[in-house]
């Protein structure tokens, strides 16, 4: 999303000495030598929007997303990244952006929760601290549903015990919970009690949910889906406009696969080929059937890479000082670049969006004041945000009029 027709020009050469200044690699010598973009770049839409030739459906949508090139994060390696992009936080234990919206929004879901988790490839580095409920009640966590057998372990049950007898054993065990909260009031065995009725639901609404065969070819072929019960990221992305239409506020899609260090072309055109097609699916989708204007949708990873080649195999290393993401829908400005880097894409040079930056844009789009939405732990109030973060104006399609007294003070 973010083409550099300069960082070409020096494809093999040494980068300039005042651009590594300060600067701390992960893993390669930082006089490795430039390694050019090795795809082309179109223009596409009203916009104007450049992508690579490797995304020709989202190119497709460029006039519904909004790129931001100037994405910075604080941490270098894949699971502090991703936990600091999900939880504001490079610690363990802190609550994860779906938990804090569910915090703070509930859910509309009866059936099903109200934070799902869906994951393709090959997992999280960060596990299920990515999408946990941290010191918040572990009822605003998010669920795993699993792809093949089951979605949830267990939804069977045994011989021998049909629906009646496990209503009857469910609603014992709920009186005994009971006894025990009124006996000492831990908020965890209310969470508890929610979590079996919640799984007791799920036996009967989870299979329909995961039962693809009635949507329709049309359907199926625009998401790039062959085989309807075939795991894999297409299918999530389909899911996750089922699981939006049930009324579940917070839908998580992972898929771990851009750690290219090596065989840089090869790797780019699977992943690129893999989520390409789904991912514009999905908001196309969602904007025909009257969706898009109420759902945020947002698609990037943990950090970039760089400019520089690492090893003998056209690889790039981990990069956290600039890289890109796309957002889409509900208020987002449609169509629009905010941010820009330098000739070779290695730092900010106009209009930075930290991390916590884009989670307080996010929770302003939701409707939450990221200043506010807080809860006690260890003594002190807690947010997503922690002491950081500011609205981003400029990927907003109508600008706060006024902003809150401790972001005015931040931006004088």
């Amino acid at each position: 999303f973010d083409f550099k027709p300069e960082l070409a020009k020096r494809n093999g050469s040494l980068p300039p000495a005042e651009l590594l200044a300060g600067y701390r690699a992960a893993f390669i010598n930082p006089n490795s030598t430039l390694l050019g973009p090795k795809f082309a770049f179109q223009k596409s839409g009203r916009s104007g929007l450049e992508t690579s030739e490797l995304l020709p459906h989202t190119a497709k949508i460029a006039d519904d997303i909004c790129v931001i090139r100037s994405m910075q994060t604080d941490a270098v390696n894949h699971a502090p990244a991703q936990i600091l992009m999900n939880t504001g936080s490079q610690q363990f234990g802190r609550p994860s952006l779906g938990a804090w919206t569910l915090y703070g929004l509930g859910s509309e879901a009866e059936e099903l929760p109200g934070y799902v988790v869906l994951t393709s490839a090959t997992g999280t580095s960060g596990g299920a601290s990515n999408y946990g409920a941290g010191f918040l009640p572990s009822l605003y966590g998010g669920i795993p549903l699993r792809g093949t057998g089951d979605p949830v372990l267990y939804l069977t049950n045994p011989k021998g015990v049909d629906r009646e007898a496990q209503r009857a054993s469910l609603d014992t065990l709920a009186d005994l919970n009971r006894l025990a909260l009124d006996a000492v009031g831990d908020p965890e065995i209310a969470s508890r009690i929610q979590s079996y009725e919640m799984s007791y639901r799920l036996q009967a609404s989870a299979p329909e949910l995961m039962n693809l065969s009635g949507e329709p070819k049309a359907v199926l072929d625009r998401y790039g889906i062959s085989d309807p019960a075939q795991p894999g990221y297409a299918r999530n992305c389909l899911l996750a406009r089922r699981l939006l239409e049930r009324g579940v506020r917070f839908v998580q899609l992972f898929h771990e696969a851009w750690d290219t260090h090596g065989d840089l072309v090869n790797r780019m055109k699977k992943n690129a080929a893999d989520t390409d097609q789904a991912s514009a699916a999905l908001v196309m989708d969602l904007k025909e059937r009257g969706l898009l204007d109420d759902t945020l949708v947002t698609w990037g990873g943990e950090f970039g890479r760089t400019p520089m080649n690492q090893g003998g195999s056209d690889g790039r290393d981990h990069h956290n000082r600039a890289f890109s993401m796309w957002v889409a829908g509900g208020g987002f400005k449609a169509g629009h670049v905010h941010g820009a880097t330098d000739d070779f894409g290695f730092n900010v040079v106009a209009d930075a969006v930290h991390v916590h930056d884009l989670n307080a844009t996010l929770l302003h789009l939701l409707g939450l004041d990221h200043l506010r939405l807080t809860a006690r732990h260890q003594g002190r109030d807690f947010r997503l945000t922690d002491v950081h973060g500011n609205v981003v104006q400029g990927i907003l399609e109508k600008p706060l009029t006024a902003l809150p007294m401790t972001q005015k003070q931040t931006r004088s």
